[in-house]
């Protein structure tokens, strides 16, 4: 459910070409979307109807992409479908169980024969179709590609292309220095709390070491 406004907003951040599914499936379900400030934990959230409220509540960070931001908003969507449809055991499934994939799957179908997607974003799309995960950030290819969509700040580059013991700056100001690897993330100490926090490899940073001497302010 959006009203022409809503929309009129939502076509500003989708890929041209998709507008036209986007208002029909939103037409169809009780969803209402909002635009969201970024936020470093997630990029998109759902919630279902509760506490007086009579329809689906989806946010999406409005600093996406547009092929990121249908990509979230699909996944949002799903997660309100699936609740519709299993409704009567709803606490019984899994958020990102079998029921919230096969919606998902579905969702993306149109997406990916539509024709309107780059070819690389249709190919990422159409693997992520066969085999939905739980966070696109968790499918390293997927993320690579829609990453490249990005409109970077000059200077900004991966974690994962920085060497061990680096120096940079995250967007929101914070300082850390690069440690061993976890899986997708990397253990990173920040400078002035000295705390350790775990920073995916795929983050855009700015590098700072050469151009201000944070990296003495660290005890090796």
């Amino acid at each position: 459910m959006t009203d022409n406004a809503t929309q009129q907003a939502l076509n500003r951040f989708l890929p041209s070409g998709t507008h036209r599914y986007f208002a029909e499936l939103l037409s169809r379900h009780p969803i209402v979307v909002r635009l969201s400030r970024p936020r470093r934990s997630k990029l998109g959230d759902h919630r279902a109807p509760s506490c007086g409220h009579a329809f689906h509540r989806i946010s999406i960070n409005d600093d996406l992409n547009p092929y990121a931001f249908l990509t979230t908003l699909l996944h949002e969507i799903a997660h309100a479908t699936a609740w519709e449809k299993h409704r009567q055991r709803v606490r019984m499934i899994k958020p990102h169980g079998p029921e919230w994939k096969k919606e998902f799957e579905a969702l993306l179908a149109p997406v990916v024969t539509g024709g309107a997607l780059p070819v690389d974003v249709t190919n990422a799309l159409a693997t992520l179709m066969r085999n939905p995960s739980a966070t696109t950030c968790s499918d390293r290819s997927v993320v690579l590609v829609l990453n490249g969509y990005d409109t970077l700040n000059a200077g900004e580059v991966c974690v994962e292309q920085l060497p061990k013991g680096s120096v940079f700056r995250m967007n929101g100001g914070k300082i850390f220095r690069k440690g061993r690897k976890l899986r997708s993330r990397y253990q990173c100490r920040e400078w002035r709390t000295g705390r350790e926090y775990r920073v995916h490899a795929l983050s855009r940073v700015e590098p700072i070491i050469g151009k201000e001497k944070v990296s003495e302010l660290f005890v090796s």
